[in-house]
């Protein structure tokens, strides 16, 4: 395997090696086309699923990549070469662990390098009570019309407004009411929507007829986009102290909880992943996000910030609308050889590390339980 050649420059391209390397490797594909949007050049957008459930699978390996848009090109590449690895898909049936991979869960992201969806939303943010979600970050409020100025690069006076907000109450506040998520402005950053979008539903629709009858799944959600250059941080998003012992059993103590001081992450509301326990509230899971760093906090934030702006400011001049893209897919992947080896390396652990404790204890049983 050639790891840089499993990473796509482009939606189209990655679904289609997606697809590709999925049937080679003997996995069942599927396709959710999107009911409404489409590509930037008018194409169809769906979530593509691969299947691999053996026979005697008792528990199931979820992998998803592009929850949050163009950070798919990451998440992607990393699919595309555990689907072409041969003893990772022999280990998984030896070990009776079924293998689903969720393609591009946010397909309009993907296509049109954002990271949210059609509707402006972060599906990371989605799974929510909206009746009771509004007023959960009143600070974005008063920090949003310095997020996302009138005119684009931001002038003096407004570097100097956001440089006296971080002077008064520190970076990691400024980042953590930016990025916690917020449901009051729609057109603003880290929105979480005001009802359950396309995506989520359809994941959702997914779990329930490719989930259900295990006896044990694990997720493993990969994002980029924070920490350090290249390294994964392992954030563990539930509450249940069981869950996070077993966790760090099979993945190891660095392991860290989203709401643990030191967190490369906001202590977020409503990641996709919380749909598993939505569903299956008396199923054992196992869930991760791995988050692989690019580039230092205040670069990714202004990259998000000149998308936002293009989105309030579609009249923008084409050249410097498709320079603002290309900054984004920039921040959220590093198109180089090392870094892909490094995200792969990791992901690839981490998934075989997966595999071994879902087989956990396996051996007093006899056949499967599905």
């Amino acid at each position: 395997m050639v790891i840089k050649d499993n990473f796509s420059g482009s939606y189209a391209q990655a679904r289609e090696r997606f697809t590709r390397a999925a049937r080679a490797g003997g996995f069942e594909v599927k396709q959710i086309v999107h009911p409404t949007a489409v590509g930037p050049d008018n194409e169809m957008l769906s979530i593509d699923l691969a299947i691999y459930a053996h026979a005697g699978a008792r528990s199931l390996l979820i992998i998803t990549s592009g929850t949050h848009g163009v950070e798919g090109f990451c998440g992607s590449g990393c699919q595309v070469g555990l689907l072409q690895d041969a003893a990772f898909i022999a280990e998984a049936q030896g070990r009776g662990v079924a293998l689903l991979m969720i393609h591009g869960v946010n397909p309009y992201g993907f296509a049109h390098l954002r990271r949210v969806n059609e509707d402006n939303v972060d599906l990371n943010r989605n799974s929510v009570d909206f009746s009771t979600a509004a007023d959960t970050n009143p600070g974005y409020v008063e920090l949003g019309p310095l997020l996302l100025p009138e005119s684009w690069p931001p002038d003096a006076d407004n570097q100097a407004a956001l440089g006296a907000y971080i002077q008064t109450h520190g970076e990691q506040a400024l980042r953590d009411t930016v990025s916690k998520g917020q449901y009051a402005v729609p057109d603003g950053m880290f929105y979480g929507g005001a009802q359950t979008c396309w995506s989520t539903q359809t994941v959702h629709s997914i779990l329930r007829a490719h989930a259900s009858g295990y006896r044990r799944f694990a997720w493993i959600d990969l994002h980029t986009g924070l920490g350090p250059y290249g390294h994964g941080e392992k954030i563990f998003m539930s509450t249940d102290r069981s869950e996070l012992e077993r966790a760090r059993r099979w993945w190891g103590d660095d392991v860290k909880p989203i709401h643990a001081a030191g967190s490369v992450s906001a202590d977020v509301q409503g990641p996709i992943i919380g749909v598993s326990y939505d569903e299956f509230p008396g199923i054992e899971k196992t869930t991760l996000g791995l988050e692989f760093g690019t580039y230092e906090p205040l670069h990714v934030l202004k990259a998000l910030r000149a998308d936002h702006w293009l989105h309030r400011h579609p009249e923008c001049e084409a050249t410097a609308a498709a320079q603002i893209r290309q900054n984004l897919k920039d921040a959220f992947y590093c198109d180089n050889d090392e870094w892909k080896g490094l995200v792969f390396g990791q992901t690839r652990v981490v998934a075989w590390q997966a595999i071994a404790g879902l087989s956990e204890g396996d051996s007093e049983l006899s056949g499967s339980t599905r």
